[in-house]
């Protein structure tokens, strides 16, 4: 084990045995996240919407692995029915000691809406996972010890991202929205985590940094373009590092029930994991209730604790 402080994926121990479920699993930091958790001996499920990319994606690992135990379940998250579709196959006969919230978009520039007209960065960074999270917790309760990972962003801790307004009806920012959809992950992990408290799960919510992924791929204005070019070159780490804080989350024997955990780095953009403090207006117990709240009444789904 690393000192305290240096942690790397290298002090990860075998996770033959256990099986990992991984939203966004096709690229970026979940396809980094599966290409480590395979490595250590884990099986690992990727989840995606398009079947196409999710056997490329195991293409790509089982060149560098041949004997990498993966699997593929497609499932859209600005969809309930398919969520539905997702989480009942799955529950039938598996055990799920690993669930990695990890997909989302960002920077939409217009207003658009998902499949169950929720609007669509809230409806897929939140709501999806919610209701995956709900579909999975009979798997999830088979695992001698579960942890949920859910991947938020320092844009958690925007003033931009109260929790109001939820679809974005009155006004729409892209970045805004998105502000809000990230701050619901982290509302939402440590009232999951004050529910799941004392039984064999856990929740983690994790800031991954700076990476450039498939998250940018909705920036369509040139000047949105201009910008991303110069972060890429000068400010952005890579899926690789971005990945560490959701390994730690994981895998780590020092993490805490509801943590949250960021990189250590300047500016909290790369390094090694470690567990950060949020600001006080980001854990509110009156406000992890009411979202708990209003979750439930948008998707219909309630939870079984």
């Amino acid at each position: 084990m690393a000192p305290a402080g240096s942690w790397t994926p290298n002090d990860i121990g075998n996770l033959t045995g256990r099986t990992a479920f991984i939203t966004g699993g096709n690229s970026g930091i979940g396809l980094e996240t599966a290409r480590v958790l395979a490595r250590h001996g884990a099986r690992v499920i990727l989840a995606g919407r398009d079947q196409d990319k999710l056997d490329r994606a195991v293409a790509e690992l089982r060149a560098a692995q041949p004997d990498a135990l993966l699997d593929t379940v497609v499932v859209d998250l600005g969809s309930l029915a398919s969520i539905a579709a997702a989480t009942l196959q799955l529950t039938v006969t598996e055990t799920i000691d690993l669930l990695f919230n990890n997909a989302g978009v960002m920077n939409v520039p217009e207003r658009r809406k998902t499949a169950d007209g929720f609007e669509l960065t809230f409806g897929t960074n939140h709501l999806g996972h919610f209701a995956l999270t709900a579909g999975l917790l009979p798997s999830l309760r088979r695992s001698r010890a579960a942890r949920i990972i859910t991947v938020s962003a320092i844009a958690a801790t925007w003033r931009s991202g109260r929790l109001e307004d939820l679809m974005s009806e009155s006004s729409y920012g892209a970045m805004k929205a998105y502000a809000k959809s990230k701050r619901a992950n982290v509302v939402f992990t440590q009232e999951l985590a004050r529910r799941l408290a004392g039984s064999n799960i856990k929740a983690f919510v994790v800031h991954p940094g700076s990476a450039m992924t498939n998250l940018q791929r909705h920036s369509t204005n040139l000047l949105s373009r201009a910008v991303i070019a110069l972060a890429r070159n000068i400010a952005m780490g890579s899926p690789e590092g971005a990945a560490w804080p959701s390994l730690y989350a994981a895998t780590s024997p020092d993490v805490v029930n509801g943590g949250f955990y960021a990189p250590a780095g300047r500016d909290q953009t790369s390094g090694t994991p470690k567990q950060v403090t949020l600001p006080d207006h980001t854990n509110d117990l009156a406000e992890g209730a009411r979202l708990w709240t209003d979750s439930e009444r948008l998707t219909n789904i309630r939870f079984t604790i």
